[in-house]
């Protein structure tokens, strides 16, 4: 896969990193001309105020937004820089058409994970480079790891695959966003479709990380109060090679199912279970590992087993344009689409944000995320970004419905609304989704 860490894109395709650090970053708009009988001093008070209110007309807006990506390009989540990579290259492809009044520049970065730390080059190397916003990580852990240094250079954040509880309460000055819900809601639609399936007694093993124990509480909670019983639940940490003794201490208390809350390491816990005798058709996995297994099991291994993923069913026509874009990078073809839609959308939401507020600037931009995203009530409803664009250059307010779902942000930067696939395992170690 060609896919080099921190490659620019966009309009000026030869434009690096060190020419974006030598370029201009502050990015303003010209003001609206006053008339004849302005008095001196008012039109730049009044070009001022409608900067500042986001109220310009479209001959004001032309902004250039940097945007930079920290995603996994390598480490435990690799399998979905992919779909999260194209769906910010098709969101930069639908803004940069529409010329209204925004262009978009994205470079691409590798966030890896916390045990090879790419991010601990990448992120500086963005920030350093003026980027004005950062779309990522999508591991919970990877961005707690980073977001501290985002929130000081006082630029947006918007991640499309963090779920951890833990930042609805992060004190990160407005700028962290989520287009992905919180765990608090897949782990109550989980708990409750391993009760439903009839299950009594139920083991976990899980990562030991924000994402892990944030998921597997909420699981467990869920799970009890519909009077199910977790019989064993075993973690392990990042970086961990062999889980012997995790799936031999859950095996050990004969549950009827085993829920995975894993990365990639899943493709070496299930070898080890079957191989353990536990029936692997009675396994459950959520969004950090259900993929396609096609090419990684036996036919009918997984056959039955269930899984859950935020987010909708997309459309052919969305994942024939993300195949697209991403093949036309000189990319295979994607396999999955884990995230594609809330990566599409983070894109999307800070360039609605940019031209409401008529700034790149970060915390301008957090400043109208809510807004935009229909988080306040009252906007035009619009799904596309052209129309959203038109409907803010005509100076209404727009509430953007994009194809990750409504998302409507909450004060926290949270989804307060968002949809939960649940999905089955064929006998071809394929996905079918069920709702």
């Amino acid at each position: 896969m060609i896919r080099t860490s921190l490659r620019p894109r966009g309009s000026v395709a030869a434009r690096g990193i060190a020419v974006l650090a030598a370029s201009a970053l502050v990015l303003t708009a010209c003001g609206n001309g006053g008339d004849d009988e302005t008095p001196a001093g008012e039109d730049d008070e009044q070009t001022q105020e409608d900067e500042a209110a986001g109220t310009g007309e479209a001959g004001d807006r032309d902004l250039t937004l940097e945007i930079g990506t920290v995603l996994p390009q390598t480490g435990a989540l690799a399998f979905l820089g992919p779909p999260e990579e194209a769906g910010v290259l098709l969101a930069e492809k639908h803004i940069n058409e529409a010329d209204l009044g925004i262009t978009v520049n994205v470079t691409l970065g590798d966030s890896g994970d916390p045990d090879n730390r790419a991010y601990a080059t990448t992120v500086p190397q963005l920030l350093n480079a003026g980027v004005h916003a950062i779309i990522g990580a999508a591991s919970s852990g990877v961005s707690k790891l980073f977001i501290d240094e985002v929130v000081a250079a006082e630029r947006l954040m918007i991640s499309p695959a963090n779920t951890s509880p833990d930042f609805t309460t992060w004190d990160d000055d407005n700028l962290y966003w989520r287009t992905a819900p919180s765990d608090l809601l897949q782990g109550e639609v989980l708990g409750n479709l391993i009760a439903q399936d009839g299950v009594a007694n139920l083991g976990i093993i899980y990562l030991n990380d924000a994402y892990g124990t944030g998921l597997e509480a909420v699981l467990t909670e869920t799970f009890e109060a519909a009077n199910g019983t977790v019989v064993a639940s075993e973690s392990y940490n990042a970086g961990d090679t062999t889980f012997d003794a995790q799936i031999s201490s859950v095996i050990a208390q004969n549950p009827d199912a085993i829920v995975l809350i894993t990365f990639e390491e899943v493709k070496t816990i299930i070898p080890a279970i079957d191989a353990a005798g536990f029936d692997t058709t009675n396994l459950y996995f959520v969004d950090g590992n259900i993929a396609d297994y096609s090419e990684d099991f036996d036919p009918g291994l997984l056959e039955g087993a269930k899984g859950t993923q935020p987010g909708p069913d997309l459309g052919d026509e969305f994942r024939e344009e993300l195949n697209t874009v991403w093949t036309e990078a000189g990319n295979p073809e994607l396999v999955d689409y884990n995230y594609a839609a809330e990566s599409y959308d983070a894109v999307i939401l800070a360039a609605l944000s940019a031209l409401a507020a008529n700034s790149v600037e970060g915390p301008a931009m957090a400043g109208k995320m809510q807004e935009v995203s229909g988080g306040t009530g009252g906007g035009e409803k619009a799904t596309d970004f052209a129309a959203a664009a038109q409907i803010i250059i005509d100076g209404g307010v727009v509430d953007y419905d994009g194809p990750s779902g409504p998302i409507s942000f909450d004060e926290n930067g949270d989804p307060t609304e968002a949809t939960i696939g649940i999905f089955e395992y064929d006998a071809e170690n394929s996905l079918t989704r069920l709702n």
